[in-house]
């Protein structure tokens, strides 16, 4: 039994059948480069669909990735909606298993910018992991540029993320958890805050606190990647390690003085009610 995304695959090939826009299934494949044969094991329900072929389809026949993943919306994007709708690049090995592509500094720029050529991606560095969850959906690495992540993220770091669908990115995302996130013109690391249903926007927080949060719109962000692990090329420098221990040791030494004049307060508090209190002794009556 195959699953739904292949499911709803097989309907937008039966609509673009009956729609006369492919002749038959055969045409059909050979338009996506995919071997006829293996297609019909896709349309007998014998094999899923893969992300690779999926990617092809969206590209060549406008098929509306909402609807294949999602099952809203319908089932092919009309010229309006194609305009702004970027197209996740994947990479496969001979197996047609997915590799992780990393975004160096470097290519970071040309990432971000309105890249269509789907070569670009293709020439990035990419690899695989062991781990199992890393073989079920898609995966990018970045690198970490500056230090605004510091002490979490240091620079030359990369992290390893889970690519996260427009259409969750306004339940999805979770508040204080660690994204990349894709703009326009730049590829940043941040601590998220999710308001995009009441205000449109992501709030983004470094973890180094010389940075200020800022709010981007909705309308400016490309693509959104949890990050769930990292990998350090190095350890931290011994002046990075000086400055965290340093601001570790000022943190507590605040918080000291601050339960110190606490408990100040509550003995002056006590004293007064002590001396302010008239402690009566009742008068025992006695009988004559």
């Amino acid at each position: 039994m195959s699953n739904i995304v292949t499911q709803r695959f097989v309907k937008c090939h039966d609509k673009l059948k009956a729609d006369n826009q492919v002749r038959s299934s055969r045409q059909f494949a050979l338009s996506l480069d995919y071997l006829p044969q293996s297609l019909s094991e896709i349309l007998k329900g014998r094999r899923d669909v893969t992300i690779e072929l999926l990617r092809k389809a969206v590209e060549q026949y406008k098929i509306n990735p909402v609807y294949i993943y999602t099952g809203e919306g319908p089932m092919f994007m009309s010229e309006e909606g194609d305009k702004s709708f970027r197209v996740l690049t994947i990479v496969t090995n001979s197996n047609e298993d997915e590799r992780i592509v990393h975004v160096p500094v470097p290519a970071q720029a040309g990432y971000a910018a309105e890249m269509t050529d789907p070569t670009f991606i293709q020439e990035l560095p990419h690899f695989t992991l062991p781990d199992y969850k890393y073989k079920i959906g898609t995966h990018r690495s970045f690198d970490v540029a500056g230090d605004s992540m510091e002490p979490t993220l240091f620079e030359g770091d990369k992290v390893i993320c889970s690519y996260l669908e427009p259409t969750l990115w306004e339940s999805g995302i979770k508040d204080n958890y660690v994204y990349v996130v894709v703009t326009r013109g730049d590829v940043v690391v941040k601590r998220a805050f999710n308001h995009l249903k009441e205000k449109q926007t992501l709030e983004l927080h470094s973890d180094n606190n010389f940075y200020e949060p800022y709010h981007l719109n909705l309308g400016d962000i490309r693509e959104i990647w949890y990050v769930r692990a990292k990998i350090s090329p190095f350890l931290p420098s011994p002046q990075n390690i000086k400055r965290y221990l340093h601001d570790e040791m000022k943190d507590l030494k605040q918080t000291i003085q601050n339960q110190s004049r606490l408990i100040n307060n509550l003995n002056e508090t006590v004293e007064q009610l002590l001396n302010s209190k008239t402690i009566t002794q009742p008068h025992e009556k006695h009988q004559d």
